[in-house]
């Protein structure tokens, strides 16, 4: 069974009896590295060590524990030809049954996570602003798809995404944290420009992108030189999203496309910061 993309509270008020399985130790070439953990229940499991037989192995182990009542015992497994699993490296696994204390910290350890991911914006819930919406979900980003019509916001349906419905999507922009990514396909140019200016204003986003045609970035650049003064900005400015490669114009092949840059954007950004050594004074 697949894992189950949903927050970890939910599974655990239908799981409270699961089996926390952690990786311990990675050496050389693994699947995940020691921050990576999954819950394994009789019928279900949430999150991931990194699938494949390392994983079916884990929760056989689990679940035998389940049945048996006794603890199971931690693993230490060759990712070698023995098992199917050719990466290489060595994998360490423990096993700890869930109790209040360990849900609790468990809860908590998904809070801080959830409040880092980076965050995206995505101006318009139309047919490509729904599609990239859906597939930027999957990624460890906090997505908001923003609209100006509530009616469209409504019909979005696009599950596990905040929706923000504002008159001025500009302020949303400025509001936003620093390391944001902002993606602009609204249902108008006038408003496309509009956010995409106040977004390449900030000179700490991770992203700024803009559906868009040929003529519509040259309409852009020559708009951001008149009204704004600042030229310069364009610079910065990916449009078409997606690339340029791909002529496709499918809502669901220009979300994937554009959902890979986006991305790599985002965590390259955030990665950076916490990697970044503070200036001592």
């Amino acid at each position: 069974m697949p894992a189950v993309r949903e927050d970890i509270r939910d599974f655990l008020r239908r799981a409270p009896g699961s089996i926390l399985v952690e990786v311990t130790g990675a050496a050389g070439s693994t699947p995940r590295d020691t921050d990576a953990f999954m819950l394994v229940s009789e019928r279900e499991i949430f999150a991931t060590i990194g699938g494949g037989q390392l994983e079916y192995m884990a929760i056989d182990q689990a679940r035998r524990a389940l049945r048996s009542g006794a603890a199971a015992e931690p693993m230490s497994v060759p990712l070698g030809p023995e098992i199917g699993q050719c990466c290489g490296g060595r994998v360490g696994l423990s096993f700890t049954a869930m109790n209040p204390a360990l849900a609790h910290d468990l809860v908590a350890r998904s809070d801080r996570e959830m409040a880092l991911r980076p965050h995206v914006y995505v101006f318009g819930a139309g047919h490509v602003g729904d599609a990239l919406a859906m597939a930027l979900s999957l990624a460890p980003l906090r997505v908001v798809l923003v609209d100006t019509r509530e009616d469209e916001l409504v019909a979005s349906r696009v599950p596990g995404i905040e929706t923000c419905l504002t008159a001025m999507p500009e302020a949303v922009v400025r509001d936003a944290p620093a390391g944001s990514s902002f993606v602009v396909l609204t249902h108008d140019h006038a408003l496309d420009f509009l956010i995409t200016a106040e977004a390449l204003k900030r000179n700490d986003a991770a992203y700024v992108g803009m559906i868009g045609s040929k003529t519509k970035r040259t309409t852009f650049r020559n708009w951001l030189s008149r009204e704004i003064g600042q030229p310069d900005l364009f610079d910065r400015l990916v449009c078409p999203i997606g690339g340029t490669v791909m002529k496709d114009k499918r809502p669901a092949v220009i979300a994937a496309l554009a959902t890979a840059e986006i991305m790599t954007a985002a965590l390259t950004w955030a990665s950076a910061r916490q990697n970044a050594v503070p200036v001592k004074d």
